[in-house]
């Protein structure tokens, strides 16, 4: 909590950081592990030829067997580059993951079975994105994965994700673990739709602390890191095939977590940057006051609603694939200011960040709780909706609470043609196209867009319940919401972009919170982009035609 409020932006006050770029110590982008094997994961000549709606319905692609070209697939998606960017000799790539200033802190793992073109034996691989191929961290007996992994059903496998923190610190100064944890939510996204497009369920393993994370990605052996950024553990995840049932309450056995931690090692980790000039040691104090002991969350989802109540009509239907959407997807740096979008297209943006029930749709399937996350929306160019402040309770238990915490003198009226069961309530009516600039730092994107939002979080209740570790958690919901609109906007045919910088303690007076209860956690815009036209794109690999 005294981490949150020191690094509050305010009108008159920035959180701590640098504030200048020290080019001389910026960090690498890529993680590497010296001596460590790794594995080219193979390109597909084409591509899944699934569509992009069909992500969101359970049967569509049928389970793909778990070989090296499903796995090629699966990181393709969820965090891989996409393109390579280049102006007056600069040049510098984007990924499928999203990242605060293309910063990129987060790292991905595999555990994986022993596979013919992977490795005899399993073992732990780490991602590296920019030659798409596995390095092989540690391998170790197939009893252990048996061990392991014996739970789950049968071609299951474990991803995990963990953070360089000096990344984001570098630019960001205080407030980067923030931005960290926005990214891990965003990667948790990714990771998700791209299992998805394979037929495959991926759950977040709650139950699994930090300190056995560690143990199993190697993120404790000093010796791998000598004189290189150390990476914090952040979350752990299963994938299976198909329909299977969700493994809320399913563990790692503690002695399989011992014996991966007691295989066989490669590689030693690069180091990022020569310097580090300025530290900001309440990032490191913040991650350990947040570390996960692994109490795992169990929430009741009944009463949520289906797909029908929060669609206005059929939302199975889309011109796009998923590749075009998942690979397509860009940040936008600036918007048109003019672009506008239909009410239909709106609603059906907000209605995807709403889970159904009783079988939640995805990403929100990946996660155990309810939603903690609710927008707070600066609606600006909606065709046949009012310009104005509006609010989508995700949870529509938790209307009420907002109700009470926010301004007694909103409306609380429901748009016309809102879909029935979609917690969408207009607030006030007027043009906050500067109103919404302001409180983003001044930029004028948020203004600019059709629509821009401020994430609210259900912030005191959920630390109370779960604990300081769920601190980390409310920043990962923030990022998979924003991942969904970052997809849905590719859709729909527009860009979107996440906005780190905003006024903490105004957002909240925008709406009229008092109460430290409730806290701002994350922006968004979403709207017409202007495109760069200075810029070369290239593709991603070399090899790639």
């Amino acid at each position: 909590m005294a981490y949150h409020e020191r690094t509050k932006h305010h009108y008159h006050r920035f959180a701590a950081s640098l504030g200048s770029m020290d080019w001389a110590t910026q960090p690498n982008p890529f993680r590497r592990y010296d001596g460590a094997p790794l594995v080219r994961l193979p390109l597909p000549e084409e591509g899944l030829g699934l569509h992009y709606w069909q992500l969101y319905v359970t049967g569509c692609a049928r389970p793909a067997p778990l070989t090296i070209e499903s796995l090629s697939v699966f990181f393709r998606y969820a965090l891989s580059l996409t393109a390579w960017k280049r102006v007056q000799g600069a040049t510098w790539s984007l990924r499928a993951n999203p990242s605060s200033g293309n910063l990129h802190p987060t790292e991905g793992y595999a555990l994986l079975p022993a596979m013919d073109e992977i490795h005899e034996r399993p073992g732990v691989y780490h991602y590296a994105p920019k030659e798409h191929g596995l390095e092989r961290r540690a391998e170790f007996v197939p009893f252990v994965w048996t061990a392991l992994t014996g739970v789950f059903p049968e071609g299951s496998f474990l991803v995990g994700l963990s953070t360089i923190h000096w990344r984001e610190a570098w630019k960001y100064g205080e407030r980067a673990f923030r931005y960290c944890q926005h990214d891990v939510g965003h990667a948790l996204g990714t990771l998700r739709f791209a299992a998805a497009a394979l037929g495959w369920n991926l759950y977040l393993l709650e139950h699994v602390g930090d300190t056995a994370l560690s143990r199993m990605l190697g993120l404790d052996r000093d010796a791998d890191y000598t004189g290189a950024e150390r990476e914090h553990p952040e979350l752990l995840a299963v994938v299976t095939p198909g329909a299977s049932a969700e493994p809320r309450h399913l563990g790692l056995p503690e002695e399989a977590v011992r014996d991966v931690s007691a295989g066989r090692w490669f590689g030693k980790a690069n180091i990022l940057s020569r310097a580090h000039g300025v530290e900001w040691p309440v990032i490191e104090e913040v991650a350990r006051a947040t570390a996960s002991a692994g109490i795992a969350v169990d929430e009741d989802f009944s009463g949520c609603p289906s797909e029908g109540g929060l669609f206005e009509s059929s939302v199975r239907s889309g011109s796009f694939t998923a590749e075009n959407v998942i690979l397509g997807r860009r940040s936008a740096v600036s918007m048109d200011a003019s672009t506008a979008i239909s009410a239909a297209t709106f609603f059906r943006m907000l209605g995807r960040l709403v889970p159904t029930g009783p079988e939640r749709q995805l990403p929100w399937d990946a996660i155990p709780w309810r939603p903690r996350i609710h927008l707070g929306l600066f609606v600006h160019r909606v065709n046949d909706l009012a310009p104005g402040l509006y609010v989508l309770a995700r949870d529509s238990v938790k209307v009420e609470r907002l109700r009470t915490v926010m301004n007694p003198n909103f409306l609380w009226l429901r748009p016309p043609s809102c879909p029935p069961r979609l917690p969408l309530y207009l607030l006030r009516e007027g043009d906050c196209r500067s109103l919404a600039a302001s409180v983003s730092c001044g930029q004028d994107i948020a203004g600019d867009g059709a629509f821009s939002l401020g994430m609210v979080a259900d912030y005191m209740d959920s630390l109370l319940a779960y604990g300081a570790s769920f601190y980390r958690n409310l920043f990962w919901e923030a990022g998979l919401v924003g991942q969904v609109l970052y997809l849905e906007a590719e859709e729909a045919g527009i860009r979107s972009t996440g906005i780190g910088c905003y006024f903490d303690d105004p957002v909240h007076e925008v709406f009229g919170i008092t109460s430290r209860d409730w806290q701002s956690f994350y922006h968004f815009t979403v709207g017409g982009p202007v495109e760069d036209t200075r810029l070369t794109t290239l593709p991603p690999y070399a090899w790639q035609p």
